[in-house]
């Protein structure tokens, strides 16, 4: 039976639904939970959390996926209570947003350790939670190109995907030249890397989102709602129309390598994050842009039922 991890327990394919493939229930830096500035009560991160979860059920989302990395924040208990909470599936990642995001304590650690780090917490769970990562987390850092400890990081996911099926989920898509030679190295197939932000406004133009989808990777589409438009847009923004035109050329000729989500977060951790900004933006406003565009249902299923079935399910 195809599966797919959830943290509640897997799930059969077949159950996932309508996904939001690149979502976070709250992010955050390492040590921003120290910053008192920030502090929320259990409560208030509920009350901000908890409407957003059922919005999106409502709307007929059924699957959120947390990508937030190991160090920036995850709380597997939290996660299951608002999964039983909205009826609303999470699947959460190990991993790390990028080699800047992990502590001293991982970032010295072995290609080995992080490998056996990451098959423990798909195969055994994280945290002693037993809830299970289903996605592995990667990222570059700051920069513009993969540091040593970002190759470091993409090989250990390598080779973790390869041994649990559990696929790879990255921060930017730029220098994908150096990951994709990683992982061809390591006989990870391509198919089960998503290359995510190939859309956001600071790194589109150096994102070879067409070249990724002729390797056969998956392009994420995935700050919709970061908009220049906004009162007070994020330094990543990018106008709206500009985004939505670049997503339907790529679609147009890659439909089948791409996804779409709005990275947004449902209680930021250590910053105020975005004002208005939620994961429904999918359905409020994006979704209503494609059917404008003239951008059929069966289309949109694609994107946001059937490529994210195959991308998260467990290949073993």
């Amino acid at each position: 039976m195809s599966r797919v991890h959830t943290v509640l327990g897997p799930i059969p394919t077949e159950e996932l639904g309508f996904v939001a493939v690149h979502e976070h229930i709250g992010y955050g830096m390492p040590g921003s939970e120290l910053d008192t500035r920030w502090w929320k009560t259990p409560e208030q991160r509920y009350e901000q959390t908890v409407p957003k979860l059922r919005a999106f059920h409502e709307y007929g989302g059924r699957t959120f996926v947390d990508a937030t990395g190991i160090c920036n924040g995850r709380d597997i208990d939290y996660y299951r209570s608002l999964s039983t909470k909205t009826g609303v599936h999470i699947v959460a990642s190990t991993g790390f947003v990028g080699g800047d995001t992990a502590l001293p304590f991982f970032a010295q650690a072995s290609v080995d350790y992080l490998m056996r780090q990451f098959i423990h917490e798909i195969t055994m769970g994280i945290s002693g939670t037993g809830g299970l990562a289903g996605v592995i987390k990667v990222g570059v850092s700051r920069g513009g190109r993969m540091t040593e400890l970002d190759k470091k990081i993409y090989r250990a996911a390598a080779r973790a995907s390869l041994a649990t099926g559990a696929p790879i989920l990255t921060h930017l898509a730029i220098d994908a030249e150096t990951a994709i030679a990683i992982f061809t190295e390591e006989g990870l197939p391509l198919d089960r890397v998503l290359f995510g932000h190939a859309d956001d406004g600071v790194n589109c133009e150096q994102t070879r989102d067409v070249w990724i989808a002729e390797q056969g990777g998956r392009v994420g589409f995935d700050t919709f709602g970061y908009e220049t438009e906004l009162e007070d847009p994020p330094f990543w923004a990018r106008p709206r129309q500009e985004r939505l035109a670049h997503f339907l050329r790529f679609i147009d000729a890659h439909l089948d390598k791409a996804l779409a989500s709005a990275d947004a977060n449902c209680s930021p951790l250590g910053w105020p994050g975005v004002k208005g900004h939620t994961v429904n933006y999918i359905f409020e406003d994006l979704i209503p842009d494609l059917h404008t565009a003239g951008i059929p249902d069966s289309t949109i299923a694609t994107l946001f039922v059937d490529n994210p079935a195959s991308f998260l399910t467990l290949q073993n």
